[in-house]
């Protein structure tokens, strides 16, 4: 279980670039610490690989706001 900035440097994103890509939600426990999941992010950039990212604009966007 990875911080964000930690999540994001395993997937060779800034931390910026990270909030905004990556569709993986992270875990919250009970005491409000987030976790990213190591084999979560590991499934969305094998996706990335094989060509099947989810490159819709809107929920780019929609990760801005």
């Amino acid at each position: 279980m990875l911080t964000k900035a930690e999540a994001a440097h395993h997937c060779g994103r800034s931390v910026r670039r990270f909030e905004i890509e990556c569709p993986s939600s992270p875990v919250e426990f009970p005491n409000g610490d987030r976790r990213w999941d190591v084999q979560d992010l590991d499934r969305w950039l094998d996706s990335l690989k094989a060509g099947h990212a989810d490159h819709d604009a809107d929920s780019i966007v929609g990760k801005l706001a």
